[in-house]
């Protein structure tokens, strides 16, 4: 990927995503994608039933949100509630490396938010997240 757009980037991490979220019923959807200041982006979320794990890319891997229901966290919130230090984000050069980094946490500690069966888990952990330090 010479000249990586978010789209094109965008589609290798969903590739690099989707071996552990379709097996727990999530499915892709794109949501936009185009150009912008910063450089063409795409966002999209893969969906199950009420959870969504929503994705940006530009030049890597951005925000990624967990929704549930009505709840929702952002990645590096979440790890923080619950104690954990996530792969994501990760360093790399490689712009794929960052969907590799969260299919790991996914496989480890962000697990139960595939299973659809621990709703509890994940309002617990956005409940004690302490929002991050404020720069003076």
């Amino acid at each position: 990927m010479s000249t990586t757009r978010g789209r094109e980037l965008l589609d290798a991490g969903v590739d690099v995503l989707k071996p552990i979220l379709e097996p727990s019923g999530f499915v892709f959807e794109l949501s936009s994608e185009g150009p912008s200041s910063g450089g063409h982006f795409a966002s999209g979320q893969f969906v199950a039933e009420d959870r969504r794990l929503e994705i940006h890319a530009r030049h890597s891997l951005g925000l990624v949100t967990y929704h549930w229901g009505s709840v929702s966290i952002g990645h590096e919130d979440l790890t923080r509630a619950l104690g954990v230090r996530g792969s994501y984000p990760g360093y790399s050069s490689d712009p794929v490396d960052g969907f590799r980094h969260l299919r790991a946490d996914l496989e480890g500690p962000l697990a139960p938010f595939l299973t659809g069966d621990a709703f509890e888990w994940f309002v617990d952990a956005v409940e004690s997240a302490e929002p991050p330090p404020k720069l003076p």
